[in-house]
Formats: C-alpha cells, structure tokens, sequence
C-alpha cells in the first residue's frame, strides 16, 4: 500500500511537471487548477463541492467589494459574507463536535455529534482565501477578475493541504508574469528533497520512538524515557512540518512561485518571542496582520497588549485543534510572551546567552508535552514522570536504538549543516548532485519498505 502510494505520489508529480513545462504559459494557470483540484479530490473526492464554493464565495465577495468602492455598507456587508463562510465553514467541520461535547458535559444534555471527517487543509486555505478578501477590503491588492487566476491561488497544490500560508500578495505578480528557468527548477528539486530527506529520514526516523513511548503507557515509563521521549517529539514535529514546508517550496519554485520560508532555525531562539519569528513563520504573520495589529498590538497600555496577546494565542492555539490541550497550549504561549514583554527578555534572556538557549529548549519542551497529549489527565501524568525522578521501563535499550538519529536530527536543527552546504560552489556542482542523490534515494527506500509515514500538521 504505502509503495503504491508512493510510486503513484512520484508518477503524478512528474506528469504534472512535464506537462506543465510543455503547455502553453496562457493555459498554466488552468492547468493548476485542475491538476489541484484533481490532487485534492485524490485525497478527499467528498470535499470537492467545498473547495469550488470557497473560490466562488470570496472571488465573488471580492469583485463586489472592488466595484463599490463608494458604498462602505455594501463593501462591509461583503467582507463579512466572506469571514462568516470561512470561519463558519471551518467551525462546522472542525469544532462543532467540541463545542457539542462541551456543552452536554456542562448541562447533561445529549446532543449528537455530527462526527466529520476533517478536510484536508481547510485551516490553511480557509486563512488564505480570507486574508484575500480582507486585503481587498483594505485596499492593499485589487480584486482577481480573473477566476481562473485566483482559482488556481486558492487551490495551488504543492501547498494547499499543509501550508505554509501563502497570501494572494505574496504570489499575485507571479500568477500572471512568471518564468522558469533551469536554476530555478534545479534549486527547487533542491529544496524538495531536503525537505523530503527532513520529514522521511529524520521525522519519521525520531517520531518512531515517541510513538513507543506511548504505547507502553505514561505511567509505566522511567522518568529518563519520558525525557528521552518528548525529546524525540520536539526532534519529530520540527523536522515533520519544516520538511513538508520546504517540500511546499521547493515545488512552487519549479512551477515559477516563490512561496514565503515557513521556518529559520526556531530551535536556536533565545526566548519564546524569537521562537515564535522563526517558527511556522506564515501563521504568525497572519494573526499578528489580520489580528494582533487590528486589536492595537503593542501600541496600546499595557493591560490592553496582553489582552490581546492571550486572545491571539487562544485562537492560535484553537487553531491547530479542537481540544482543550491546544487551547492550553496557546494560552502557555500567551504567559510566556506576556512575562518576556514584562522585563524577563530584556533583563534576564539577553544578558544571558546560555541560559536563554536552555530556557527557550527547556520550555518549548513543556509546550510540546501539551500539544502532542489531547487527553489531559495523561498530560498530567507524563508531566508527572518528568519530574518525580521514579523508576519505570527503562530508557537504555531505546538510547541504544534512537542516539544516532537524536544526535544526527540535534545538529540539523541548528543551521551548521546548511551553512556549510550553501557554501558549496555551484561549480562544484557534482557534490551538491551527489548529496541530494544520496537523499532521495534513501528516502525513497525509506518509504517503499516502511509503515510509519505520518504527516503531523496534515490533521490541522
């Protein structure tokens, strides 16, 4: 199953490709389009009928929001079409069942749940179409007319199921005048399998050990295990989403876009604030843009400022899923930031250079413990074993197993590597050819031969 996946994974993105190259630049953006379309429906042919509407909705929002620019009313009226269908689209797939279990928990009532299946990506395109709209509102960028074109924005494949968030601003030049050229096909095969080589080489090779932890049971495990196996964790998300990001990049390079970098380095942060700049870098971007700023952001008191920081961080973390740990998680975030800008960043964190490193480590450790367990009482637990110092199944043989992975995914996650890479000159060309040979290959073994493939940030 997962070799035919992949066999078929690998036909299809040389068939687009070619055919891409081959066609006419006036029908490329229908041929986007459709082979995006196509590739969704691949993965959820149920959902098809939604991402048709989402295109409708705001392409259609925003030719009137364009053409009345006089009439405030009307102009208002539109944009609010367009929030309410997108966030009302995505609470009614992601949250309704929350919000109902919720609610007949607190008053004993019995409602049903509706139990969807969550489309793929609907957090992702459902931000993008609407930072759209709200752009247009704005004034910022002139409404598509042309509905092929803003089709195609919508739907482009390489990053519609997983991001990174890509605002029409970013690409709306490209998606009339772009070129390819050799170099940049070539760098973005580059870039697609390092971010290939990230998530099936390092991702899945850590995620294997976090998942056993699991399996035997927070409650079983030495308090050493429990470390060793939110470390892989942090290792596994990392190298998961930046891997699928520059994949997302790489791809959008060889059909002429230049998508926004999604991450920089966030391990080597030294206080959360830096983290948060480094780390899923377009969904930062888009609340402090669409929320942050619009509440005041940092212009206002300072009572004011973390209110809005605990109300952007709520819905960040709400954002990534519908359970109270995500919400926990953001607020955990939210405490962080707000005692930062209270002094500790500037008193305490950039004084202290070591110190900073191990505290941004040591507490995005403890977030990940909240984002990675929805079921809080075995949150509970596991923070529990991380620090009563109690015996359990001991972490040697799972040492022995994962040390070289874990060591090998430490140094990649600093930017040692890839400064020494990029300073291989492109006439040397043969090595840099070699290296991403030797990768692909072994990622492609990787994924014939194996059963544990999964894609993190493919549920949000």
């Amino acid at each position: 199953m997962v070799f035919s996946s992949v066999i078929f994974l690998f036909r299809f993105l040389f068939i687009v490709l070619l055919l891409y190259y081959i066609i006419p630049n006036k029908w490329k953006n229908l041929f986007l389009l459709l082979t995006s379309l196509v590739f969704y429906s691949w993965g959820e042919p149920k959902y098809f009928v939604i991402m048709i509407a989402s295109i409708l909705v705001d392409y259609t929002a925003s030719l009137v929001i364009e053409k009345n620019r006089g009439n405030k009313l009307l102009c208002r009226i539109s944009l609010i079409v367009s929030i309410f269908f997108n966030l009302g689209m995505l609470f009614f797939f992601k949250y309704y069942d929350f919000f109902v279990t919720s609610f007949n928990a607190a008053f004993g009532l019995d409602i049903k749940l509706l139990r969807l299946v969550l489309p793929l990506g609907i957090s992702f395109y459902t931000f993008q179409t609407m930072s759209y709209t709200i752009d247009v509102y704005r004034g910022n960028v002139k409404a598509e007319r042309n509905i092929i074109n803003f089709g195609a924005f919508v739907t482009l494949f390489p990053q519609l199921i997983a991001g990174p968030i890509v605002k029409y601003t970013d690409i709306n030049v490209e998606l009339t005048e772009r070129k390819v050229n050799y170099a940049q096909i070539q760098d973005g095969i580059e870039t697609f399998i390092m971010g290939l080589g990230r998530k099936v080489l390092i991702a899945n090779g850590v995620g294997m050990l976090w998942t056993e932890v699991q399996n035997l049971g927070f409650s079983n495990i030495s308090t050493p295990l429990a470390w060793l196996g939110i470390t892989a964790y942090f290792f596994q998300i990392y190298f998961d989403f930046s891997g699928y990001s520059l994949m997302a990049i790489g791809l959008g390079k060889m059909l002429g876009f230049e998508f926004p970098q999604n991450f920089d380095d966030p391990y080597i942060s030294r206080s959360a604030t830096e983290f948060w700049r480094r780390w899923h870098m377009t969904l930062g971007s888009w609340f402090r843009e669409y929320l942050y700023i619009p509440l005041g952001g940092n212009r206002v008191k300072a009572f004011r400022m973390y209110f809005n920081l605990i109300l952007v961080w709520f819905l960040t973390g709400f954002w990534h899923g519908a359970d109270y740990n995500f919400i926990m998680w953001g607020l955990f975030y939210a405490a962080l930031l707000i005692i930062e800008k209270a002094g500790f960043k500037k008193n305490v964190l950039d004084k202290h250079k070591a110190f900073s490193h191990i505290y941004l480590v040591f507490m995005t450790l403890m977030g990940w413990v909240l984002f990675s367990i929805t079921d809080l009482r075995q949150v509970g637990v596991f923070y529990t074993k991380l620090f009563s110092f109690t015996g359990g199944i001991d972490f040697m043989y799972y040492l022995r197993n994962y040390a070289v992975i874990m060591i090998i995914a430490g140094i990649l996650s600093t930017p040692i590597i890839r400064k020494w890479y990029e300073r291989i000159p492109r006439a040397a060309i043969w090595i840099r050819v070699s290296i991403v040979t030797i990768i692909l290959i072994a990622s492609v073994a990787y994924l014939v031969d194996a059963s544990y493939n999964p894609f993190l940030y493919f549920r949000f």
